[in-house]
């Protein structure tokens, strides 16, 4: 199916709702918005197979112009809202877009990447224009509502969220002369698993720029479901909506979870979330205590995804699986999981080693990057996006960190994940980072960033003796070698809005202190 397909069944039925601002847009907005968007693209010259990049907040006209850009058979690319101009002026360079398109709140450094880009770039801009950005609103009013000749399938082209390294792009699986109804296989599988249709209410809590929400509201709209959109997250009214909206679906990432068990009980309660038929997570590793947690909560209706934006593979898990397997993201999904040490050999069931995926349906790369997308497969093509983990006698998956982010202390292997599962538990802390320091005696030190709990303020003394009790509680429940030998506070942790953490920026601003 698709949204245009929708929109001449049911075109009053809301494709999707801006949660912050109650606007509603319907199939038969969402088809006439983008048909003029796709005449737009062709007026400029854009032809299947071109690339566009887009940066805005959640808003109205986000998905009017990724679909736009999918029935013009337009490469897109989403740009996270909140890099600075530089960090965008690099990927709207390096994906050659030949239109980029804002929202006036990204004006300031919108007007800063056209300024210092040489190429020709011809932008565009919602609610708004600049003398470098036309108004998108009123290239696009008096275009044809109808139907584009030559419609054909655009994908998306997004890119890494670079806390390991510069951001990748992950150039698609793309042909010219694709239906507009077109599915990529993965998003077959997830279609299928999760049961989206035109019945589907689903939450988004997240930014859209990120691969999860605009994949899973894309779902949503090919089968005529309906997405209630939040601009940002947050945890209360994260709950008034479900309730609202009698939502049956969404997707959530664990410190989502955290944030919504640290409400007051009253608080948590209040709110009728018995609408919520599957609520899928992701992007993170989840503690096995916060799953506990939301499972007592929301009943056994948790389902855990493992992947990447890559799409190198998946693993899927049920409340029930997990339960009798705690700690695992799944078993895999369309794909077998093979397990390497540091030479390539494969490692028996139970040790940890880097996980490889052996997937018919994936052959991504990195857009204009050959030797990184190399480094990706081994000699029998199976493909890693750096995870390390092992698989138990049934074949499920235990994540236990990147491969990047590993400290060997003293000739031992740490993996932080660990570290950080046991201390987002402790009632004083609201969310934390482990990572490696230089050591002289052992090579590097187990090192937390801790943000207190939401509310408080801690002087000095006070940090110091947090620090001290939470040091002991590790050494109550870790081992001397894992525990914390430093641990300093800070306001607010870099967590990306898909969930994870910038531990390479918290780790390199750390270091560059010393």
């Amino acid at each position: 199916m698709h949204p245009s397909i929708h929109a001449q069944k049911n075109p009053t039925k809301p494709a999707y709702i801006i949660a912050d601002t109650n606007e509603t847009v319907t199939y038969g907005e969402l088809d006439i918005a983008s048909n003029q968007g796709a005449h737009l693209f062709r007026s400029l010259g854009l032809n299947p197979g071109d690339h566009i990049a887009l940066m805005m907040e959640n808003n109205r006209h986000f998905f009017s112009i990724v679909w736009a850009a999918q029935r013009a058979g337009i490469i897109f690319t989403a740009v996270s809202s909140h890099l600075k101009a530089e960090e965008v002026a690099y990927i709207v360079d390096n994906c050659d877009a030949k239109a980029f398109i804002i929202s006036e709140k990204m004006q300031a450094v919108g007007n800063a990447v056209l300024s210092c880009l040489s190429k020709e770039l011809q932008g565009f801009m919602v609610n708004g224009q600049t003398n470098l950005f036309s108004s998108w609103e009123e290239a696009t009013k008096e275009l044809p509502t109808t139907p584009i000749a030559n419609e054909c399938a655009g994908v998306h082209m997004l890119y890494s969220s670079g806390t390991t390294g510069r951001p990748k792009g992950i150039y698609p699986t793309w042909e010219d002369g694709r239906p507009i109804t077109h599915m990529e296989p993965g998003m077959i599988l997830l279609r299928d698993f999760f049961k989206l249709n035109e019945n589907t209410v689903y939450l988004s809590p997240a930014p859209l720029y990120h691969a999860a929400p605009l994949i899973y509201n894309m779902l949503v709209m090919f089968q005529g479901g309906t997405s209630i959109i939040m601009e940002k997250f947050d945890a209360e009214l994260n709950l008034q909506l479900i309730e609202k909206y009698k939502v049956n679906i969404g997707q959530w990432v664990p410190i989502m979870f955290i944030r919504m068990l640290k409400l007051a009980e009253s608080t948590r309660t209040k709110y009728d979330v018995s609408s919520l038929k599957c609520a899928i997570h992701a992007a993170a590793p989840c503690p096995q205590e916060i799953k506990q947690a939301m499972i007592d909560w929301w009943g056994p209706i948790l389902t855990e995804y493992y992947s990447s934006t890559e799409n190198a593979g998946v693993t899927l898990l049920s409340s029930e699986q997990w339960l009798s397997h705690p700690g695992s993201v799944g078993s895999p999904l369309g794909c077998i999981i093979h397990i390497l040490d540091e030479d390539g050999n494969e490692l028996p069931t139970g040790e940890i080693g880097e996980v490889f995926f052996e997937n018919p349906r994936s052959n991504f790369e990195y857009y204009k990057e050959p030797d990184k997308t190399r480094e990706t497969r081994n000699e029998k093509g199976w493909m890693t996006v750096g995870d390390v983990g092992r698989l138990d006698s049934d074949g499920f998956l235990y994540l236990t960190d990147r491969k990047n982010f590993m400290i060997i202390s003293g000739g031992v292997n740490i993996y932080p994940q660990e570290v950080e599962n046991l201390l987002v538990t402790h009632e004083q802390v609201a969310d934390v980072a482990v990572f490696g320091v230089p050591c002289e005696n052992f090579g590097e030190k187990v090192f937390a960033v801790v943000q207190a709990k939401v509310g408080s303020t801690l002087n000095k003394n006070e940090e110091a003796a947090l620090s001290d009790e939470l040091i002991r509680w590790c050494k109550s429940q870790l081992s001397a070698v894992k525990t914390p030998k430093e641990i300093v506070f800070t306001e607010m942790l870099p967590r990306l809005d898909n969930g994870k953490l910038y531990k390479k920026k918290l780790r390199d601003e750390y270091l560059n202190r010393q």
